[in-house]
């Protein structure tokens, strides 16, 4: 009895001890998590940018203090040359969550940042800003990056909620080079997997190891996979750091108006600009709203209707437009068929998408003018019979 009393009494003390430990351990982690998200904090923001003609809100993180740069993702920017950045507004080391604070006291908190380098197939992009608040510091880069099975922690600030600065931990499942389509285009990067959330506003965030090492860029959620997320590894954002920077294109609309033509949304969606009937015959020529890309090239299409046929254009009229395509300096003809069986006869131009509001000027007003002189050889005339050639082809 005495024995079995002992031996009872030690299981006791044993899982009272692991029971300690246990808690001890978790104790520790969450001081760990807690000073990770402090440290991460430090070098966190929101994002506010205007485009398509409305506000997009992503969340990006300070790389390089001395430069003012932060890193966010291309889709949480768009277009935009512009973004309104603000930093976490701390009241006795807690930070304010609500979005309302910053927004009624953006002249005090809000901070005018510049899009100056964007990677569409990274899907990244870099803001430069005017100035860094005090206490706030860049993020320290991993050396080594993340693996499977490793702890990552992030911050966000998820649409979902009204709350920002939300932070959210995982695991890696696993790290590889993944080729997919998001509605900011094709991209091909090494994919950090994560067992984690990511919703509409996290992107662009820092993902960080246990040591507050930034080891990815949040970037989307897997659609078909529950509570999987993908981030942009770490060696791609060094790469697209270190390499050489690409302008992005300013949206459509503001370059025209920098142009000084006068232009109307087309019910398309695309841009129109009339040109006037003395030098240009009231030809109507289109810009695409929407930015074309390959790779690193950018392009927007610009583009004038010569004409409308009922029927296929004869050999004669196709081989004139293939002897202009090989004389002109910019652009080409080509011939679209409608499902209603009709034949357009297009002009058409790419151009540089970060062309200079002048070349978009000149560009238009050259596509205009080539396209009215080349009609009268586009569309058919009628022939003028008399009236007894016309008694007699009605006879016939």
């Amino acid at each position: 009895m005495v024995k079995a009393m002992k031996t009872l009494t030690k299981t006791c003390i044993t899982a009272a001890v692991a029971a300690l430990l246990t808690f001890s351990g978790l104790v520790s982690t969450s001081r760990a998590d807690s000073t990770v998200y402090e440290k991460t904090l430090k070098s966190t923001a929101w994002v506010l940018a205007k485009t398509g003609g409305e506000t997009s809100s992503g969340t990006g993180v300070l790389v390089d203090a001395e430069k003012k740069l932060l890193v966010t993702n291309f889709h949480v920017v768009g277009d935009a040359r512009a973004a309104v950045i603000f930093f976490a507004d701390l009241s006795e080391g807690k930070p304010q969550v609500e979005r309302t604070h910053y927004l009624k006291n953006v002249k005090k908190l809000g901070i005018r940042g510049r899009v100056i380098a964007i990677d569409r197939k990274r899907d990244l992009a870099l803001i430069e800003l005017d100035k860094i608040p005090a206490g706030v510091t860049a993020i320290s880069l991993s050396t080594d990056g993340i693996g499977p099975g490793e702890d990552v922690q992030s911050i966000g600030n998820p649409g979902s909620t009204d709350a920002l600065w939300v932070y959210t931990s995982g695991t890696v499942r696993s790290v590889y080079q993944k080729q997919f389509r998001t509605g900011a285009g094709e991209h091909d990067f090494k994919v950090v997997e994560t067992q984690s959330p990511i919703n509409s506003g996290d992107s662009g965030g820092p993902v960080v190891n246990n040591q507050g090492e930034l080891v990815a860029i949040s970037q989307a959620i897997a659609p078909k996979a529950r509570l999987v997320s993908y981030s942009v590894d770490i060696s791609e954002v060094k790469e697209f750091l270190n390499g050489p920077w690409k302008l992005a294109p300013i949206p459509a609309d503001e370059l025209l108006k920098k142009t000084e033509l006068e232009f109307t949304t087309h019910e398309s969606g695309h841009y129109e600009v009339k040109f006037g009937e003395k030098d240009y015959g009231n030809q109507s020529v289109f810009m695409t709203k929407e930015v074309e890309y390959y790779e690193r090239a950018d392009v927007r299409k610009v583009w004038s209707l010569a004409a409308k046929l009922n029927s296929a254009p004869s050999v004669e009229t196709t081989m004139k437009l293939l002897a202009q395509n090989g004389q002109t300096k910019i652009g080409a003809w080509s011939i679209e068929r409608t499902e209603s069986g009709e034949y357009l006869v297009i002009y058409t131009v790419k151009i540089d998408a970060t062309a200079t509001p002048d070349a978009v000027k000149s560009t238009m007003q050259y596509v205009a003018k080539l396209t009215n002189v080349s009609k009268k050889d586009l569309i058919p005339q009628e022939s003028i019979q008399n009236a007894s050639e016309t008694l007699d082809s009605w006879l016939k």
